[in-house]
């Protein structure tokens, strides 16, 4: 197969055994530097990926992205969700209703935010049926005074199915023997885990009408209803919209971005300055092939100075070089980015077994919003780091190229 001059003799350079070891040393190192540094870059950026996702998936899939909510209990959400229907980018809506109190148990104290749902509506727009360890939201009768709680709260609590916790409301109740704090027995009737420390330990799950008498309103009346988006970024702009359009002094909107935006956004911007920090790596990995291939020219001046005498152009000679330091990028780069594949893909399972094996939680859910570590691998990412490693490399290239095309036949030849 025909091959250009300057692919040969480059190719060749890159495959031969050199007099100077030292340089064959400086350019193997060069490319496993730069397949180190595209792995880490892949696996760090799946990572991050894997935070961006289970966010939007997991927590957000939990928490509501929008809610539409009234300074007086609705007395008819069915008649409200039908006007909200009408709004495109909602897909699903469910009544919901809030208290924050304690669960107590055995002198054990827990707080808590008691979400009342209707469980046929709920799944509409919530995951939890995903979540359920044990039990199941349809055990949430009316009337029953059933409640489901993440297993922190019941493992701090120490109860399990059909046990009983006490629900004490931050209110009072004023009786001529003085006032009381309104307190409530609940079953638990189901446990779930979600992997979120917030979730997992301050959420209890009750129903509508339960909630509703412990508010002392009509078992038909709710808070607010919870809406359901196509694209959960549409929530802050069309919430604000849908209360704007039902009435500006009777509804008000709050969304996602209020409770979880933060972290959310803290996650993006993570995610483009750690791949910022991680592409300098590369960058050094790469121009590392600059001292690589200027010891090479300076090994290879005899040869360069008898190519010239024998024709050879200026831009054949830089050729040559660019060739050789572009193999070295493109078998690093390849080297990297499969084993960084492969990493990525294996990083979550290698954690989880490690952490087992050394019985220690690297990611603690008090602390972060997840107690492990997720992964995706996107694509776009590799394609991304690998087409920067091989930017990266084809530039360092041209230096030492160029100094090789301005080495001069009659100087390099004097003392051969």
């Amino acid at each position: 197969m025909f091959r250009p001059l300057f692919v040969f003799i480059g190719t060749r350079y890159t495959r031969a055994k050199r007099r100077n070891h030292f340089v064959s040393f400086i350019s193997l190192t060069s490319m496993i530097g730069l397949a180190l540094g595209v792995v880490v870059m892949i696996v760090v950026l799946s990572v991050m990926n894997g935070f961006d996702h289970e966010m939007r998936t997991r927590v957000l899939g939990m928490v509501p992205h929008a809610t539409i909510e009234a300074g007086e209990p609705i007395n008819d959400w069915q008649a409200l969700a039908a006007k909200i229907k009408q709004t495109p980018q909602v897909e699903a809506i469910a009544p919901f209703t809030q208290m924050q109190g304690l669960l107590t148990n055995n002198g054990k104290v827990q707080k808590i935010l008691l979400n009342a749902i209707d469980p046929v509506q709920e799944r509409k727009v919530s995951i939890i049926d995903n979540f359920m360890q044990q039990g199941k939201l349809d055990d949430l009768a009316p009337g029953e005074f059933g409640v489901v709680l993440g297993d922190k709260a019941a493992n701090k609590l120490g109860v399990v199915l059909g046990d009983k916790v006490t629900f004490v409301a931050p209110e009072v109740t004023v009786t001529p023997g003085g006032m009381f704090p309104r307190m409530k027995r609940f079953t638990v009737v189901g446990i779930f885990h979600v992997g979120a420390g917030e979730l997992d330990g301050y959420l209890g799950i009750t129903n509508l009408s339960d909630l509703a008498l412990m508010k002392r309103w009509k078992p038909d009346q709710v808070q607010g209803v919870r809406l359901k988006f196509q694209n959960l970024f549409d929530a802050p702009r069309v919430s604000w919209e849908i209360a704007q359009r039902l009435g500006e002094h009777n509804y008000y909107a709050r969304d996602w971005t209020r409770t979880h935006g933060n972290l959310y956004q803290a996650i993006g911007m993570e995610k483009s300055m750690i791949g910022l920090l991680l592409l300098l790596i590369v960058a050094v990995a790469a121009f590392n092939i600059i001292s690589t291939l200027v010891m090479v020219v300076n090994d290879k001046k005899g040869d360069i100075a008898i190519l010239r005498t024998l024709g050879s152009t200026p831009g054949q000679i830089m050729a040559i070089f660019m060739v050789q330091g572009t193999v070295i990028g493109v078998v690093g780069t390849l080297i990297g980015a499969v084993i960084g594949i492969f990493a990525a893909l294996n990083v979550s399972a290698a954690i989880a077994l490690l952490e087992k094996a050394i019985g220690h939680k690297f990611l603690n859910a008090d602390v972060y919003f997840i107690d492990y570590l997720p992964s995706q691998l996107m694509a776009q990412d590799v394609l991304m780091v690998c087409g920067a490693a091989l930017i990266l490399s084809f530039l360092a290239t041209l230096y030492p190229a160029w100094r090789a095309a301005r080495t001069q036949p009659a100087e390099a030849l004097r003392y051969e």
